[in-house]
């Protein structure tokens, strides 16, 4: 299945390129279900159902609304909704520019790649990404998505622009409400231990390190099953009651004194 593409316009002040945006992610590889009946093998479907009168609703008939009181709606069909559309629906205007690093993380939500969809407007596409990079900023604007109006930013990367959804301000947790109570130093014996630790474990990095063990294990049931093979029964019985787990309070320089040593100790075999 082919990504969604949105087509539209850049802009910024008098100079205007038509673009094309896809998203930079996919969950078209994930595993996905259906509902079934398990005593029939058939598919469950779902449908909108009238609260009052349990018939079916037809799709023609579905509409939005908005509860002004109890059981009391105001409805808006699509054609209402299409009537309020902004013109950010079709066009990324650039309206302010800030520093990249002062856009903090936490704010970043989907990242899509910004292209120019015509060849007469790869100049100015070219032009407004190079000034971006040069200046060390991004462009921040506003884009219609689901039908409400998110703020974005434009980060210049490699020859093209990220475009990221930002999340709104009443979405994001102060982090200082979290970390308030946490040491604001740490011990400086420990730190050079913890030190030489990241220094053994540092390598290059690599999509490998986020690949899904539960995906993959997924998968590879489904193709047992494929196989009608049939999961092996483990015997049963014991041994009587396992002992309880030893507790997992150490003291963290000897422990990460063992660390240390141990990687150590490994490199030298190796």
């Amino acid at each position: 299945m082919a990504p969604y593409r949105w087509k539209g316009y850049l802009k910024l002040s008098l100079v205007t390129c038509p673009v094309s945006m896809t998203p930079a992610t996919s969950e078209s590889e994930k595993v996905r279900f259906h509902t079934l009946n398990k005593s029939t093998g058939n598919r469950v479907v779902s449908q909108y159902v009238d609260s009052v009168t349990g018939k079916p609703v037809k799709d023609e008939n579905e509409a939005k609304g908005y509860a002004r009181g109890e059981n009391d709606y105001v409805i808006l069909t699509d054609d209402d909704l299409d009537r309020v559309a902004l013109d950010t629906v079709k066009t990324i205007d650039i309206e302010k520019f800030v520093p990249a690093e002062s856009i903090k993380w936490v704010y970043l939500e989907k990242p899509n790649y910004l292209m120019p969809d015509d060849p007469v407007g790869n100049e100015a596409f070219a032009v407004i990404r190079d000034a971006m990079k040069s200046d060390g900023v991004v462009g921040v604007s506003k884009l219609v998505m689901g039908r409400r109006e998110r703020a974005v930013i434009l980060e210049p990367r490699g020859e093209g622009i990220v475009l990221w959804s930002l999340r709104f301000g009443d979405e994001v947790r102060p982090e200082e409400n979290y970390f308030e109570d946490i040491a604001d130093e740490s011990d400086p014996d420990l730190v050079p231990l913890v030190q030489k630790l990241i220094k053994q474990h540092t390598s290059h990095w690599s999509p490998e390190m986020v690949s899904d063990p539960i995906q993959e294990s997924l998968l590879k049931l489904i193709e047992e099953k494929k196989k009608a093979l049939k999961p092996k029964k483990t015997a049963k019985g014991g041994k009587g009651a396992e002992a309880p787990p030893k507790s997992n309070v150490v003291n963290i320089m000897d422990a990460l004194k063992k660390s240390v040593a141990a990687e150590l100790k490994n490199r030298k075999a190796s």
